[in-house]
């Protein structure tokens, strides 16, 4: 399996302080900050001689028990999108800041870690030194989890867990009322109020990326449309394609539906000719408008006539060529 992520312009709080990104494995980064995506299928066979079963059939037998038991439950709930027994897993404070949160976020939180939009089943399973492997399964892409051996200091447990990619990091966990609940994940120590702050404003930084990076992709599909029929286009919409997929005038199956409509991923984009559009040296601009200002995005965008993008808040309204230069927020 193949679990890509982008990195992020925020850091993360261990014990109250920030951190650098960096610091982190894949893994990790993978776990709480992907924009997360349909799970590739795995690949490999199964340990020889292990016996799937499902994670219901096998809660009185899981090969390791207390803090990797309770880990266990963990991931199987956000297999199966369980929200009520995912939540169960926190501490105390955290469950309750957990239940508060809006059912999206409830819902993306799960997803962070099974690492798949998708709902599955939990099938668990024992590797030769009898840890614990859960496969989750879903219709055309299954996501393993391998468990290693735990390490027990009276209250404080770690357990190292590594997908079939290779990527490991340990998950602390802490006995509370009698009961391991999750503590943290690598050297995060979970705080899910902190978190799912940093989440959306990471979610945003993710859309405002992707809407320059739309522009960039209007932008060469506005010069290729220009290059094939000798004349800008004069709408968006003649851009994308039509129902017989011919390429024509009209419509040249450039781009996307989405972007020919002038709207895509909490964006609207706005196209006008600044010049002559018949003439061979047509100018244009395209701007990017947040859909949704604060929530789908702050920051507003804008191609100039000579292919620079400019970026600044301007609370929804447009920006301009007088604005700064875009630079991706997820290459800082």
């Amino acid at each position: 399996m193949t679990q890509t992520s982008k990195p992020h312009s925020c850091a993360w709080l261990y014990g109250g302080c920030e951190i650098p990104r960096c610091n982190a494995s894949r893994f990790l980064r993978v776990l709480l900050y992907a924009c997360v995506t349909a799970t590739c299928c795995l690949a490999g066979p199964r340990p020889a001689g292990a016996q799937m079963q499902t994670a219901t059939q096998q809660q009185a037998n899981v090969a390791d028990s207390g803090p990797a038991a309770a880990l266990t439950n963990v991931l199987s709930a956000a297999c199966r999108g369980d929200e009520a027994a995912f939540g169960n897993s926190f501490t105390a404070e955290n469950a309750a800041a957990y239940r508060a949160l809006p059912a999206e976020e409830r819902q993306r939180l799960m997803q962070r870690f099974s690492l798949s939009d998708d709902s599955g089943k939990p099938m668990l399973s024992s590797d030769p030194n009898n840890h614990t492997v859960i496969r989750c399964e879903r219709a055309g892409s299954t996501t393993e989890f391998r468990f290693g051996a735990a390490r027990v200091h009276e209250n404080l447990a770690f357990i190292p867990i590594t997908v079939v990619n290779g990527q490991s990091d340990d998950f602390g966990m802490v006995r509370e009322g009698g009961n391991w609940k999750l503590l943290s994940l690598g050297l995060v120590m979970l705080d899910i109020k902190q978190l799912s702050v940093q989440w959306a404003q990471s979610d945003i930084a993710a859309r405002e990326d992707a809407a320059a990076e739309n522009l960039e992709t209007l932008g060469k599909a506005i010069d290729e449309y220009e290059q094939t029929f000798g004349k800008l286009p004069e709408s968006l919409v003649q851009l994308g394609a039509g129902p017989t997929k011919q390429v024509t005038p009209e419509r040249a199956a450039i781009v996307s539906a989405a972007l020919a409509a002038g709207s895509d991923g909490g964006y609207r984009f706005l196209y006008r000719v600044t010049s002559d559009a018949n003439s061979s040296q047509g100018q244009y601009v395209v701007e990017a408008l947040p859909q949704d200002y604060g929530t789908s995005g702050r920051k507003s965008f804008f191609r100039d006539a000579s292919g620079k993008i400019h970026e600044a808040d301007e609370h929804g309204a447009s920006a301009s060529a007088d604005d700064p230069i875009w630079h991706s927020q997820m290459s800082q």
